[in-house]
């Protein structure tokens, strides 16, 4: 008994046990030539490392009724980030999922959920460009609206040990998104890296996290 008790231990993830809810705070999300910065206060949990999962990236979001920016910081690193255009959902980078209705019981996606990838590089001839790309969700019920190819903002910068990106998902590119109306979202992020392996917002890759809205925690704008 006290085996099986120790084999339970091991094989569940505690963030898995839990519904979390976290706050997305309302920021100043100008964009300028170097992206935006987010204040400290938009910094984002990583409940992933109750789970064991390492915390190698400073994750920052905040809102305003101009859609949702993201500020990315990746440190530790030894190795150049691995990017392809080709292969985004096998890329580096920090991968963000939004359910602008925020249904905590379904197991598959809807028209209101969202799946982007802004990674550091991967993009033109010598795949040094960052690319910002809304990506479909596998066995979703219904896609959002699609958004034109330069409809996302991204800046990136190397660091010596990693890098720093920021983002801009306009409104117009969040099905359903109104937070004068709706101030509830779902949402799970996912920092990849090959070196480093997956900083989370909840429970880790060997749960269908990607495709399973239920999974995924709350967040409230505020």
């Amino acid at each position: 008994m006290a085996d099986s008790k120790s084999k339970t231990k091991d094989f569940i993830d505690p963030t898995f046990l839990f519904r979390f809810e976290v706050e997305i705070r309302q920021a100043d999300l100008e964009w300028t030539s170097k992206g935006l910065k987010l204040p400290e206060s938009c910094r984002m949990p990583s409940f992933g490392a109750l789970g064991g999962r390492k915390v190698f990236a400073d994750v920052r979001l905040g809102w305003s009724e101009d859609g949702i920016g993201i500020q990315i910081q990746v440190n530790g690193k030894r190795q150049v980030p691995w990017c392809r255009e080709t292969r985004l959902d096998e890329s580096d980078g920090f991968h963000l999922w939004l359910d602008t209705r925020c249904s905590p019981n379904i197991h598959r996606a809807t028209q209101y959920c969202h799946r982007f990838l802004f990674m550091p590089a991967g993009g033109g001839p010598r795949r040094e460009r960052p690319i910002a790309s809304l990506i479909e969700i596998h066995r979703s019920r219904g896609n959002p609206k699609s958004i034109a190819a330069d409809a996302l903002s991204i800046k990136a910068f190397a660091r010596h040990d990693g890098y720093e990106l920021c983002g801009l998902i306009p409104s117009a590119a969040l099905t359903g998104f109104d937070p004068s109306d709706q101030t509830r979202l779902a949402i799970y992020y996912a920092v990849i890296d090959r070196e480093l392996g997956w900083q989370t917002l909840g429970a880790g890759p060997e749960y269908p996290v990607t495709e399973d809205p239920s999974l995924w925690a709350d967040a409230v704008l505020v």
